[in-house]
């Protein structure tokens, strides 16, 4: 059994983890290419008991209650061509969580935010394309001791722009996400990050959602399902 703790400053809702930080936490704490499962918002500051259940499948629980899932899992969704950086900065001054926002504190996209603090990542569309784009330079304090961005903040920024591209303005959380990181960017590297639709079925979402470094090549790939809330 391993056991992890998400920090209070990595929520998305004010008092649950950010899913794509959370999911990521509960990946690499596994140590093997899996999708997780969400199956209960993700408790802050508290032991997370992560289990080997199979060969190939893993549950998380907190307090004796199944908080996540996890199974081995092979991304191989290839992104659309990326926009450049002077697209995605374009495109963030149009991202709507501006305007209104249903967590404005979260960790990944949370307008409140302040640089050092949270990722801001703030996608917006692009024109002329079917996907949102956002400007993304990682802090230092993201980074591991080779420089490269440590990779629960890469399944962190890959969480809130697939909420964007396929179900804003409507209320979600994340269900399920699956990364590929290709090769982990440098601290301070001018990203962009993107993100698109896959399909809709039901109150389920699916969203891909990309990192390109500053050479505009793909570091990593993730692949989600947004679950709409009820209304």
């Amino acid at each position: 059994m391993t056991q992890i703790v998400i920090d209070r400053r990595f929520n998305g809702p004010p008092d649950s983890g950010n899913g794509g930080y959370s999911t990521g936490a509960i990946a690499i704490a596994i140590g093997e290419p899996v999708k997780v499962r969400l199956v209960q918002p993700v408790p802050i500051d508290q032991t997370i008991d992560i289990t080997r259940i199979a060969d190939d499948r893993w549950d998380a629980h907190s307090n004796g209650v199944l908080i996540a899932t996890a199974a081995i899992s092979d991304v191989q969704t290839q992104p659309p061509a990326p926009s450049s950086w002077v697209e995605a900065l374009g495109a963030s001054h149009h991202y709507v969580g501006f305007g209104k926002h249903g967590f404005p504190s979260c960790f990944v996209c949370g307008p409140d935010r302040v640089e050092g603090d949270g990722l801001r990542i703030f996608p917006g569309s692009v024109p002329g394309t079917n996907q949102l784009a956002a400007p993304w330079k990682p802090d230092a304090a993201l980074a591991d001791s080779r420089g490269k961005v440590r990779p629960e903040f890469i399944w962190a920024a890959l969480d809130c722009p697939g909420y964007f591209a396929t179900c804003s303005p409507n209320p979600a959380l994340l269900g399920e996400l699956a990364v590929r990181i290709d090769h982990l960017p440098k601290a301070d590297e001018p990203c962009v990050v993107t993100g698109w639709s896959i399909g809709v079925e039901g109150r389920k979402h699916r969203a891909g959602t990309a990192i390109f470094d500053a050479d505009g090549a793909c570091c990593a790939v993730g692949v989600a399902t947004w679950i709409e809330l009820k209304r």
